[in-house]
């Protein structure tokens, strides 16, 4: 009679238990079946919704360097309760370890405080981790200081892939960025797009709700996610954009030919810059699109008549959901209707069951539709917004222009007399 036996597991668990794990002696006991020799062929780490002290972090460290076949680590809200003192040298004890798993290409750090105080260990150990694939920071307080620093730690790493990849090495792309609920504001973008136009080949960015202006997103778009070719995934919901940031989407969207979800729900369209982006969409180089994200956006009724356009005319031949609730036309509309239908003979010529993949959001939250002096209003509106940008920007050029100029211009000698006596001056001074 023959006998079989169980592959190992290759997950290890203590996923939301609730522990309070403040020193060795109270860690020991939870992994026991991490500490076999050899170690177990762990490929997945939940340690999420527990809270660490620095002891037990510390006492983790080697443990966590032994597991050589580790792909994911979930540390989300490891710190709950702990001092802010406290994070720092617990999470350099984790993530100095985490660099020695040279498998470990996905890394959870959400609702953990990572601000500017706190950030430290994250930077050195994005900056050096070059399996790295998938990031996910959301609700981590980082502020755009921190934020930028973030962002500066993966322009770094894509140099450090890009010298491993020069040594022979098979090293992977970013592909995801999870960067939510982190108040990174305007101020850190140019930064962020710094970051994006290193990492070409990412392909989901999830910047939600995080207090970016319109001028932000602009710089954002233009500046950074344009070069992202391979883009799927999009979502940069809860944020402003106006009709700033709705132009730099409509210049950059034709771009991301392979784009299967696209969200700027709650971030402001309105009724001409939403236009403006369904006729960027409408051009036919989007057609991979199923997915578009468009609540509580200011979508009037005749911006909607662009969408219906672009779905009827093939533009967006592969869409499949729109969420609209919350704008600015009635659910009985008939280009609502019309897009309905639309994508209702999509789902049965594709032979696929109803589901919320398929079709419109239930609208419960419509606003009334404005009237055309209102709209008039909206759009001069747009219009002052759209110059001032402008003016910003033609300023900004002339500035790096001039500051060109001044690098480049030739530096006058100074006597070497002057020199000493300006050293002998400042050495009166110590």
């Amino acid at each position: 009679m023959s006998t079989s036996t169980e592959p190992p597991p290759t997950t290890f668990s203590l996923s939301n238990l609730s522990l309070k794990l403040d020193t060795a002696a109270h860690l020991s006991p939870h992994i026991a079946p991490l500490l076999t020799t050899p170690p177990p062929p762990i490929t997945t780490l939940l340690l999420n919704g527990n809270t660490l002290g620095v002891p037990a972090c510390e006492a983790l460290a080697p443990v966590l360097r032994s597991l050589s076949t580790l792909q994911t680590a979930n540390l989300a809200d490891i710190f709950t309760s702990r001092l802010l003192a406290e994070i720092p040298p617990a999470l350099s004890a984790l993530l100095t370890a985490l660099l020695a798993c040279p498998s470990l290409h996905t890394i959870d750090l959400s609702d953990n405080a990572f601000g500017l105080n706190t950030v430290a260990p994250l930077v050195a150990f994005l900056k050096a981790h070059v399996p790295l694939r998938h990031l996910i920071l959301n609700n981590n307080g980082l502020g755009p200081h921190a934020g930028a620093l973030i962002a500066e730690a993966l322009e770094e790493l894509a140099a450090r892939k890009e010298e491993a990849r020069r040594a022979g090495r098979e090293v992977p792309n970013l592909e995801t960025i999870v960067c939510g609920r982190n108040r990174l504001e305007s101020g850190s973008m140019a930064a962020w797009a710094r970051a994006l136009r290193r990492h070409p080949g990412v392909r989901v960015v999830r910047m939600t709700q995080n207090g970016i202006r319109q001028e932000g997103i602009a710089t954002l778009l233009r500046e950074g996610l344009k070069g992202c070719e391979a883009l799927d995934v999009l979502d940069l919901q809860d944020n402003t954009f106006t009709m700033v940031g709705s132009r730099a989407l409509a210049g950059v969207v034709s771009g991301w030919k392979g784009l299967r979800e696209l969200g700027v729900g709650d971030c402001l369209l309105g009724g001409k810059g939403s236009a403006t982006v369904f006729g960027a969409l409408s051009r036919g180089d989007n057609k991979a699109l199923r997915t578009l994200r468009l609540q509580f956006d200011e979508v009037n009724g005749r911006a909607l008549e662009e969408l219906v356009r672009a779905v009827k005319g093939g533009g967006l031949e592969g869409l499949r959901r729109v969420e609209l609730n919350g704008n600015r036309f009635t659910e009985d509309d008939e280009r609502v209707v019309e897009l309905r239908e639309a994508l209702e003979e999509r789902r049965e010529a594709a032979g696929e069951k109803e589901g919320e993949e398929w079709g419109i959001d239930e609208l419960e939250d419509m606003e009334s539709e404005e009237d055309e002096d209102e709209e008039d209003e909206d759009d001069e509106k747009d219009r002052e917004e759209d110059a001032e940008q402008e003016e910003k920007e033609m300023k900004a050029e002339s500035m790096l222009k001039v500051a060109d100029q001044e690098e480049n211009a030739p530096v006058a000698e100074t006597n070497d007399a002057e020199v000493d006596e300006l050293a002998d001056a400042l050495q009166k001074t110590i």
